[in-house]
């Protein structure tokens, strides 16, 4: 893809970008106490590429390009997305995001538990003022993928604490807490936009490959992704004794000192910051970042597949780019 087709796409996304904006910083104007929306406020601000809503969006025009409508079910999807940021940076005691200190450490943990309460709350109250016809639909879809995400952080908290865990179950757990929330924008924006069952069984299938793609590639970010770019600590998973996609597939492949060595992860729940550079080696000796670019690869290309049965070839393709350029982004 050339620049200037990339420009032309950069610029239409960040278009539908601010009028997401709108919504969302509209949505704690006004509103009392100071105590719980400044802090609102704060997280919704802070930055984030707005991916979620902007699938909402362009879901709903593949299968209906005259459809301009669903920006409040857009932003309600961000609000439930910034909810389980907000939820799982207190569970993980992380201190950045976005490159900015996270809720809990900004302000208190109290706080960020009322805030995160607080825009799952808004989410639902805006989400209702785009439905319609298919309200129930819309509804249970969101609500379903709520009860998803809440799982699947459950099962990435117990893995924490297992010292046994399959790069299956890893994949099942990802499924649930990542991949769950892309293929209900993707779904909901196909509801809006009045696609037909095949329609949105077909962008059901992207945005749930999609979402395995992203989180795998976010795996493969943690630890070669720049600091500065990323937002994050360089190697925090490891730190935090996180049993990712990498960690495990090295596990699974690993003999003698290697093995040893991501055995002290599990046991010491965790490594200290100057040692990442050893694992990051070590990764690399095993092939393990080679295997996590072809598993990410292998989700996206089933991605894609399933944009076929889509009618609007123009709106189909902005979703290919944004998923294309996601897979090849560095932060």
């Amino acid at each position: 893809m050339n620049s200037e087709h990339n420009k032309h796409f950069s610029e239409l996304l960040n278009r539908e970008r601010k009028k997401i904006d709108k919504i969302l910083f509209d949505s704690f104007d006004n509103r009392n106490p100071d105590t719980l929306y400044l802090p609102a406020a704060y997280i919704l601000k802070s930055g984030g590429k707005r991916l979620r809503p902007l699938l909402v969006i362009f879901s709903a025009r593949a299968v209906n390009n005259q459809f301009k409508k669903g920006y409040y079910a857009a932003a309600a999807v961000e609000l439930l997305h910034n909810f389980t940021l907000v939820h799982d940076d207190i569970m993980d005691n992380a201190e950045k995001r976005r490159g900015l200190l996270t809720l809990h450490k900004k302000y208190d943990i109290n706080t960020a538990i009322l805030v995160g309460d607080s825009l799952l709350a808004v989410a639902y109250e805006t989400l209702l003022m785009d439905c319609s016809g298919d309200s129930k639909k819309i509804v249970s879809s969101f609500t379903k993928s709520l009860v998803e995400v809440c799982e699947g952080q459950s099962l990435d908290k117990e893995f924490e604490m297992r010292d046994n865990v399959s790069v299956d179950e890893y994949l099942m757990m990802i499924r649930k807490k990542t991949s769950a929330l892309f293929e209900m924008c993707c779904k909901l924006g196909a509801i809006l936009g009045g696609g037909n069952a095949n329609q949105v069984k077909a962008l059901s299938t992207f945005g749930r490959n999609l979402g395995m793609a992203f989180q795998i590639q976010d795996d493969l970010l943690d630890i070669l992704g720049p600091e500065e770019e990323f937002g994050k600590i360089s190697g925090g998973d490891l730190i935090e004794g996180k049993k990712t996609f990498l960690f495990l597939s090295a596990l699974s492949l690993a003999k003698g000192e290697d093995e040893q060595a991501l055995l002290y992860v599990i046991k010491h729940k965790g490594i200290r910051k100057n040692q990442v550079y050893k694992y990051r080696n070590l990764y690399a000796r095993l092939g393990i970042f080679d295997l996590a670019a072809v598993e990410t690869q292998g989700y996206f290309t089933k991605a894609q597949h399933s944009l076929r049965r889509l009618p609007d070839e123009r709106n189909k393709f902005v979703l290919e780019w944004i998923a294309h350029s996601l897979i090849k982004r560095k932060k």
